[in-house]
């Protein structure tokens, strides 16, 4: 199995960066100069994060997710107490690996899956020692 993620500890307790938000949605094409005022203030924090005790961030390291939109240096908000059910990307440690993929559940069986045919599923079994340490929430990229 790929070592797909590098653990990345939380910044300090009280962080918070407050954006301001356009109240208009944005098209894809020309900007409106109406368009040029602002509403209200974002906090990237109080948007992503449902429960905060409850969350870490991790980033990626592999490309094993790459068809989920996950790509190398992505930073992913996982979510400890969202419930990991079928189809859910999940961050999971199986066999003393790290590992991110899409969680499957089929006739009574448990896989992990990747989003990139290089990669193939891993059934959970008897035999192996695997937990979920939670459900990714959000997956955080600069552009630039």
């Amino acid at each position: 199995m790929d070592k797909s993620l590098r653990v990345t500890l939380p910044r300090a307790e009280g962080t918070s960066v407050s954006l301001p938000e356009l109240i208009a949605l944005v098209p894809a094409g020309f900007p409106s100069p109406a368009d040029d005022y602002m509403d209200r203030f974002l906090d990237l924090n109080d948007y992503l994060i449902n429960n905060k005790a409850a969350s870490f961030y991790i980033r990626v390291a592999g490309e094993s997710m790459r068809g989920a939109g996950i790509l190398p240096g992505d930073i992913l908000l996982v979510d400890r107490s969202m419930d990991p059910v079928h189809n859910r990307i999940v961050v999971a440690v199986i066999d003393n690996e790290i590992t991110v993929k899409r969680l499957r559940l089929r006739d009574n069986r448990v896989f992990l899956v990747s989003e990139n045919p290089d990669f193939k599923p891993v059934e959970i079994t008897d035999g192996m020692e695997a937990r979920v340490w939670g459900v990714v929430a959000a997956v955080i990229r600069k552009l630039v």
